[in-house]
Order: structure tokens, then sequence, then C-alpha cells
């Protein structure tokens, strides 16, 4: 058995490896448009689910872990800003005020499956206008879940969190190990299975 990421971020597989899990990255390149929720956390696990059973077609043995992340803010589903006016346009409306960050988590192993989303409450900072331009020009907002990150340069602007912080990177560690037990896997038992090309 190996493990695999079914996820290209690269936050995702660094909470991993700090937390002793080396897994092999298989990047799905699923069409993320064709699950639709009005339920936030509903559609970040639909989306994992998604991302996971692609990745899991061609890997049986594997036990294979997806996730994916929204944001919910004021009523509305926010994904990744996808450039540079939406995520200008995002921080301006988000600045001073507060989200929930759902991140939807799946696991699949030999044909059993097990579900859930992890949720955070998000504080963010009451940012100028020169510092979102800042921010924006890093390129860093526009390809993350609601525009921001607590990884790396956005780490400045959100003044704080209720929850996982690994929810808001993308992947909660807590919760991945209580589903790995119910695949009938120990968490300490994942330290060991370091992928071969690391």
């Amino acid at each position: 058995m190996k493990i695999v990421l079914a996820s290209q971020s690269p936050a995702r597989l660094a909470t991993l490896h700090a937390a002793g899990v080396k897994p092999e990255v298989v990047v799905s390149g699923v069409d993320e448009s064709q699950i639709q929720s009005r339920d936030p956390a509903n559609l970040a696990s639909a989306l994992a689910q998604l991302k996971c059973r692609t990745a899991a077609a061609d890997r049986p043995d594997d036990l294979v872990i997806g996730c994916d992340s929204v944001l919910a803010f004021e009523g509305e589903i926010l994904g990744k800003p996808g450039d540079a006016a939406t995520a200008t346009a995002r921080w301006r409306r988000m600045r001073g005020r507060s989200g929930v960050l759902h991140t939807g988590h799946c696991l699949r192993l030999r044909g059993d499956e097990v579900v859930e989303a992890a949720s955070t409450v998000v504080h963010f900072a009451d940012v100028s206008d020169d510092e979102i331009a800042a921010y924006v020009a890093t390129g860093e907002p526009l390809h993350v879940a609601g525009g921001f990150t607590i990884d790396g340069y956005g780490a400045a602007f959100v003044r704080g969190i209720e929850g996982d912080p690994g929810t808001v990177v993308g992947i909660s560690i807590p919760l991945l190990r209580e589903l790995v037990a119910d695949l009938g896997l120990r968490w300490t038992d994942l330290w060991s299975f370091i992928h071969p090309n690391d």
C-alpha cells in the first residue's frame, strides 16, 4: 500500500510532510465546475470526493486522500479568484470581516470510503488598498480558496481563526487521523510509509 495525495497543493503536501506522512502526489485534473451545491461544507466534501475517486480509479490498493476548500462569506461561496481583479474586489469586501473556510476530506482504500468536512472561522484584518494591491501583486491569492492563505504572504492579513489552522491551509491532520481510523488504520502506522523518491 502507498499513500496518495490527490492534490497539487504544495501547502497540503507540506502539512502532511510536517506530520510525518510523505505521500505520492497524483493530480486528478477533474473539472470542478461539474459539482454544484449551495451548502459550502457539502460542496467542499463533494469536490474532495470527486478528486479522490478519480485518483483512486487506478490505485485501488492505495490509501488515497482528496481535499478541497471553499470560503463561505456573507452568504456566498468563494473558491479561487483566478485573476487579480477578482482577488482585489474580494479582499476589499472581506477586510475587517469574517468568513468560514470549509475543507472537505475524502479517503479511499480498497473500495471503502470516508468523507467529512472541517470548518474554521477566519477573521480578516482591516487592510488598506495599498496592502491589498501589494498582496494581489504577489500572485498568491489568485489560486487559493477564498483568495488568501495563512502559511504565506496572507498570514499577516488574518487577525485570527477559530478552529484547526490546518483546515485553512487545506488539510486537517486531526480529522485525517479520525478518518484513517474509520478505515481500520492507525495514523502512527502511516509515518513509516515513505515514498521511495523522497
